[in-house]
């Protein structure tokens, strides 16, 4: 995958955060928070079992731990849920964010105030809208996410907007 040295590379418990939505995750103790960053967060590449990451944020969990937020899309495609142990493999991640090509050129096709829209969002604003588009299974489902995302950014709505 690369020559950078990984690290993290071994296997971690997946736990979940007690209560209704509970995040599930695997503890990180070895990664410090990054105090550069807004709320210490680190990000990293790498993967879990098989399941590849990219441009994925370590989180605090307070007394500078960072935790690894495991979504369900990616429990799903690992068939491992909290309880579960996994293998982990990270590398720091300083590549910049990039924008998909078909997502751009959806954008770029509205009139410029959408695409203006999209790019004043913050890194991790624009992230989630793509990470919802590209959560979806089916062809169709992505295409009508674009089209709900455009809707969104001509009222200038960020994805956790109501």
């Amino acid at each position: 995958m690369t020559s950078q040295k990984a690290i993290v590379n071994k296997e971690y418990l997946l736990k979940k955060f007690p209560g209704k939505g509970g995040w599930t995750y695997a503890e990180i103790p070895e990664i410090s928070q990054d105090k550069s960053n807004p709320f210490g967060w680190v990000r990293v590449r790498g993967f879990i079992d098989d399941y590849e990451l990219k441009q994925y944020k370590l989180m605090p969990m307070g007394e500078g731990k960072l935790f690894l937020p495991v979504k369900a899309a990616i429990r799903k495609n690992i068939k491992k849920e909290a309880g579960d142990i996994v293998s982990i493999q990270l590398f720091l991640d300083e590549t910049p964010f990039l924008l998909p090509e078909e997502i751009k050129e959806c954008l770029l096709n509205e009139p410029p105030s959408i695409y203006e829209t999209f790019l004043s969002f913050t890194e991790g604003e624009q992230k989630a809208y793509i990470d919802w588009i590209y959560d979806a299974k089916m062809e169709d489902t992505k295409v009508s996410r674009i089209v709900e995302m455009i809707n969104r950014l001509e009222k200038g709505l960020k994805y956790y907007d109501k």
